[in-house]
């Protein structure tokens, strides 16, 4: 089959990043079904794997990254029950196993859900990491009810515009939250007002006064998608006995005095937790994707994407590498067939 990998951990300007090679088409065992991958996205985590290492440092075999994807079940493990050969899906996959930049991908069925019928394999592709990350951050850590329980509420998205944000923003908006999004750029202010972000503000500016100057003295919920550094602001906002989720890492120093007096807190969201500990819950990232897909299908959802490159190769992959990293992306971008 092919596949797209790399041999070393190189910068995305390196013509050598990535390379195309063929690998021996895989079979599923036990839970694992084995997915015809029709379109991949590209998130962050790909970029960080593929400069975790040194330059030195080779994979023989290449390295396969990549964790979105959308496609069609191949075959399928003898103790498979969720799908069929035929079946079309959509994953995030497992951050410990060869990712999705491949013809071929075993995937354990717990982890996969169908995909949306309104969608395109390229549409499709651009959401579930963002999705399931969005979803567990919200109604599994903020304990938010996605069903309007929390009608009402005010939610601070910090980066709204990037690709967790922007399905983040819809999940909110879906669960009758009053959505607080920070943007700089005009394009991305456009984006998440499209979204259906209520306000928005400047975090390359204090965000404080600009929240205060909304008429919200606090907010109810702060979902960082991006940069902790605004950690003192959010300490600020967070109301007393709220809660703040982040998906970014930070080894700044983060001061909790005030945390304690308003007897708030701090919730981490690593989506690849559930299977890369192999916890008793693991289904549940199958039944949110199934949830995710219903509500997209419904109209009450749309897909993120904001650009289909094809094919899937390795000049490609190293050119969404770079987009990536530029940090200017908005939205999600999808490379398709190979």
């Amino acid at each position: 089959m092919k596949a797209v990998g790399l041999t070393h951990y190189l910068p995305s300007d390196d013509p050598k990043a990535f390379v195309d090679f063929d690998a021996p088409k895989p079979t599923p065992e036990g839970r694992d079904i084995l997915v015809a991958v029709k379109a991949i996205a590209v998130n962050p985590v790909d970029t960080k794997v593929r400069r975790s290492k040194g330059a030195d440092v080779q994979e023989n075999p290449p390295r396969v990254l990549g964790w979105d994807a959308s496609g069609v079940v191949e075959a399928v493990g003898p103790d498979v029950t969720l799908f069929k050969v035929g079946d079309d899906v959509w994953y995030a996959g497992d951050i410990t196993r060869p990712g999705c930049n491949a013809e071929f991908h075993l995937v354990d069925e717990r982890i996969v859900g169908p995909k949306p019928k309104s969608l395109d394999f390229a549409q499709a592709a651009a959401l579930p990491l963002t999705s399931i990350t969005a979803y567990e951050a919200f109604f599994d850590r903020l304990e938010i009810d996605r069903d309007g329980g929390n009608t009402g509420d005010t939610i601070l998205i910090v980066a709204g515009s990037g690709g967790v944000g922007s399905i983040g923003i819809q999940l909110a908006k879906r669960a009758g939250l009053t959505v607080i999004s920070s943007a700089s750029r005009p394009e991305t202010i456009a984006w998440v007002k499209e979204l259906g972000a209520d306000h928005v503000i400047n975090h390359r500016e204090p965000m404080v006064p600009q929240v205060r100057a909304l008429g919200f003295e606090y907010v109810d919920h702060i979902a960082v998608f991006n940069d902790m550094s605004h950690w003192d602001e959010f300490v600020e906002l967070i109301r007393p006995q709220g809660r703040i989720v982040s998906i970014d890492q930070t080894d700044l120093p983060m001061d909790m005095a005030g945390m304690k007096t308003k007897a708030a807190s701090l919730h981490w969201e690593f989506m690849f937790a559930r299977a890369m500990f192999q916890t008793p819950d693991m289904i549940q990232q199958h039944k949110l994707l199934a949830h995710v897909a219903a509500d997209v299908d419904a109209g009450h959802i749309r897909t993120t994407v904001t650009d289909v490159v094809s094919p899937i190769n390795a000049e490609n992959l190293r050119k969404v590498h770079a987009m990536i990293e530029s940090g200017t992306a908005r939205g999600k971008i999808v490379l398709e067939g190979f």
